[in-house]
């Protein structure tokens, strides 16, 4: 028999007992160091020790529910809560029980939104600066498209604090080499803190034939409405967690596809509108501000931006024209109609099982400005990136195919440009123009009746979408964590409206801010704002793969810089950049600040995109970018 003889020699009594200390340990002959945070006695014996049971996590007495509402590609000017022409009752109502805010931003496009919302911090500073999608990240830390460990989620925070957490709709920030039944789950939402998901990871998704996921799984549509069936969901979930534990507050994060592309819902909700938009884009505008100024949401001496050259004179359209024009917008209109139809299940569900008074909601009417995505004409079915499709063919197409606006067979249904800047009334501009309100500025609501006094008021404080998850914890009693996980988190940027719920006076917290979408950007500062366009931006990329054009190329450091003060011209109309050469010299250093500290730098923009050089997954040089965004359209959307 062999004899095991150790291949080692003391050299020293010293190491001799670092060797038997290091052999009692391998042979599990001492026990193991207990956990720091252990406060019992472990002794020899059981009669020598005194148990320890740490107490489950509650959430602080009287901690409310919490609910976020976010929307998709909705214009300040759309909701009947904002002065739009298009009726949502539920968020009329829970505006005129809560409180209006009308100086609330968004980064102007929805998955950077997203990404700041969840985390209460910068998009850039946690990796999405564009999106999570493959063809649209770099690999860079502000665009890669993976939010860190340590910028920890609302849902991560809340669920460590005796919440449970539910999402239901559109996520947008899940890698696409992440989104497969194979995982890794941890950048899925179940991966972020939610108990439960029930929804979609990408950006758009066929509303009847949803890219559907359940938790970590794909699972089979059942064939209704997306949007009907999140809402079921949301209910389910609640319903079920109050009966195994009642009282215990939840998390509701209810981001439904809607309204962004493609435009699908049922014709008993767009018929509604028939005939209401006859009057065209330019009309609406008008009837809008008016709207807007008795509402008391927008300064009585508001003007209208000019309409913009790329939209035409509504009266001098074709009877054809104004028709399927008309037809696009009666669509929109019922789509979020029937959103706010939905949200309103939730609403009065939590209000039938007296949750309602002790739940804290945020409406968040878009995450970005109206969609310019649609194109002059609209769209229907057809591939935006398509090359040599002329304006005439485009809308030949939509006056054939008027009766799929709004069908199932409208996988791409978008609304023309017109109605993009009539439903951003009293703006100028729209998504992904991050340099301009039109672009950045929504209406937020905010409803709890246990903690607002004044019903129906307004708010004027300039606020971020980083400052929801702030002002959430702040009303809930809760402080942001050092750690979650054992993993040190990064500070939280955005600044609570908390003081603002009950005090109109209430100081502005938040001082500055930077926007970026793609090229588009803009430097925020008390009062005062500074930004640059950048083209040819997607919409004019689209329109010149339209007209077999090659876009001319721009440089960033010729890009032409503007100033606005908003705290006297809200809608940019008065261009000072001229007048205080050193106001905008000062707003752009600040900005170049700014993109340093929130990993912006390389800038990227839409050439980046279209001429292949940032991430291609499949290595291929010579494959051409609009195959790979289209390639998978339920989680590729550039939208």
């Amino acid at each position: 028999m062999k004899i095991f003889k150790p291949n080692f020699k003391f050299k020293s009594p010293q190491k001799g007992l670092l060797i038997t200390a290091l052999l009692v340990a391998q042979f599990g002959f001492a026990q193991n160091k207990s956990d720091a945070n252990y406060k019992g006695v472990i002794g020899k014996t059981l009669a020598e020790s005194k148990e320890y049971w740490p107490q489950p996590v509650k959430a602080p007495a009287g901690a409310p529910n919490v609910v976020w509402v976010l929307l998709d590609d909705v214009g300040f000017g759309a909701s009947s809560a904002f002065g739009g022409l298009i009726q949502t009752p539920t968020f009329d109502a829970l505006a005129n029980n809560g409180l209006r805010y009308t100086n609330f931003h968004t980064t102007a496009i929805c998955a950077p939104t997203r990404a700041a919302l969840l985390t209460g911090r910068n998009s850039g500073r946690v990796h999405v600066s564009g999106f999570s999608h493959t063809v649209l990240s770099a690999g860079f830390p502000g665009w890669d498209g993976k939010i860190p460990s340590d910028k920890g989620t609302i849902a991560e925070i809340l669920r460590d604090n005796g919440y449970n957490t539910f999402a239901v709709g559109k996520y947008g920030v899940t890698p696409d080499e992440d989104a497969t039944d194979a995982g890794p789950f941890d950048r899925w939402p179940t991966g972020k803190g939610f108990d439960h998901f029930f929804g979609f990871l990408g950006s758009q998704t066929d509303q009847y034939n949803p890219d559907l996921i359940e938790d970590q799984a794909h699972v089979k549509p059942d064939g209704r409405h997306l949007t009907d069936q999140i809402t079921d969901k949301a209910i389910s979930y609640i319903t079920k967690q109050q009966k195994a534990a009642p009282g215990k507050p939840f998390f509701l994060y209810y981001a439904p596809g809607a309204v962004h592309a493609p435009h699908q819902v049922a014709a008993s909700w767009s018929d509604q509108y028939k005939g209401k938009f006859d009057e065209g884009w330019d009309v609406y505008r008008e009837k809008v501000i008016a709207n807007q100024k008795k509402l008391g949401v927008i300064p009585a001496n508001a003007v209208l931006p000019e309409r913009n050259p790329l939209i035409a004179d509504w009266k001098k359209l074709t009877p054809d024209q104004k028709k399927v024009y008309a037809r696009f917008m009666e669509v929109y209109a019922g789509y979020l109609t029937y959103t706010d139809h939905e949200i309103g299940r939730v609403i009065n569900y939590l209000k039938e099982s007296n949750q309602l008074d002790n739940t804290l909601i945020f409406v968040a009417i878009g995450d970005n400005g109206a969609s310019k995505e649609g194109t002059t004409q609209g769209t229907i079915s057809q591939n935006l990136f398509s090359q040599g499709v002329s304006e005439e063919k485009n809308f030949q197409s939509n006056l054939d195919n008027i009766g799929e606006i709004g069908t199932a067979k409208g996988l791409n249904t978008n609304y023309p440009l017109g109605w993009a800047q009539a439903t951003n009334a009293p703006f100028k501009n729209w998504k992904q123009d991050a340099q301009s309100e039109g672009g950045t500025r929504n209406p937020l609501i905010i409803h709890y009746p246990k903690g607002i006094k004044e019903k129906g008021g307004i708010r004027n404080q300039y606020s971020h979408v980083t400052d929801i998850l702030p002002t959430t914890l702040d009303i809930a009693g809760i402080k942001a964590p050092q750690y979650i996980r054992e993993i040190k988190q990064d500070i939280i940027q955005g600044s609570s409206l908390y003081t603002s719920l009950n005090d109109a006076k209430a100081e502005s917290l938040h001082k500055v801010q930077y926007y970026y979408i793609f090229g588009n950007r803009a430097i925020y500062k008390d009062g005062w704002k500074a930004g640059a366009a950048h083209l040819p931006d997607s919409f004019a990329l689209k329109s010149a793969l339209g007209k077999n054009e090659k876009p001319t190329a721009t440089n960033f450091d010729t890009d032409v810089w503007e100033l606005y003060n908003l705290n006297e011209d809200f809608n940019e109309r008065n261009n000072l950049a001229k007048k205080y050469p050193e106001k905008l010299e000062e707003l752009k250093k600040l900005f170049e600040e700014q993109a340093k500290a929130n990993n912006l730098y390389p800038l990227i923009d839409w050439q980046d995109v279209l001429g292949r050089r940032i991430h291609n997954p499949s290595g291929d040089k010579n494959q051409n970018i609009q195959e790979l965004i289209h390639k998978a359209p339920q989680t590729g959307s550039t939208n």
